[in-house]
């Protein structure tokens, strides 16, 4: 990918505040901060040093890049908050943070988690299909720790539950360079007739 051809310049990043067990996934999530610091691009994340969220955070700081953290009041103590970042917002909740989060960014990636990843995936991209926004959003399926949720997500088409279009917004690669590629190239969907207050 071209950095001229680059239209991404503050990427929200959604994954676990855990290092997990598995040794690629953990290296990889300091790759997606080193290559966001290779295409001059502004990480946006949650704001912890812990776990997977602090590897991307220190990828893209190890390399000269920039960093926002956003974080809630609640979890603002020293054992969990990174104190290095360039800029750290801290908000009222949990709800505020994800408003914020994406306010400032121009598109969103999601990196192995738990519960509260799955969370932010699946509501920004309900917001999508809400014409709430129309910025891109990537799911990074690093060794192959996302088959079975695209699997089931699949299903939900053909059970006739989510629609194709639908599940076309979500992006999905094992390579990040690639997904970064797509979500470059992305085109949104019309904003549903019923959601646009101009519509006759």
């Amino acid at each position: 990918m071209s950095e001229e051809l680059n239209n991404i310049h503050n990427l929200a990043v959604f994954c676990a505040s855990s290092d997990g067990n598995d040794k690629n996934i953990y290296d990889s999530a300091y790759n997606v901060g080193r290559t966001m610091a290779k295409y001059g691009i502004r990480l946006v994340y949650g704001g912890s040093k812990l776990g997977l969220m602090g590897q991307v955070a220190k990828g893209i700081m190890d390399h000269e890049g920039k960093a926002t953290g956003v974080i809630p009041d609640f979890l603002k103590t020293k054992e969990v908050v990174h104190t290095h970042l360039d800029k750290l917002i801290t908000t009222n909740d949990m709800h505020e943070r994800k408003m914020t989060m994406n306010e400032l960014s121009d598109a969103f990636l999601t990196l192995p988690g738990g519960f509260g990843t799955f969370e932010e995936l699946f509501e920004i991209v309900t917001w999508a299909q809400l014409g709430l926004h129309r910025k891109p959003i990537g799911l990074l399926n690093i060794n192959g720790f996302y088959d079975d949720l695209i699997n089931m997500l699949q299903k939900m088409c053909d059970k006739g539950l989510l629609k194709p279009e639908n599940l076309d917004i979500l992006l999905i690669s094992d390579n990040f360079e690639d997904l970064l590629e797509q979500m470059r190239k992305f085109e949104p969907q019309p904003v549903p007739k019923w959601m646009n207050k101009n519509q006759t």
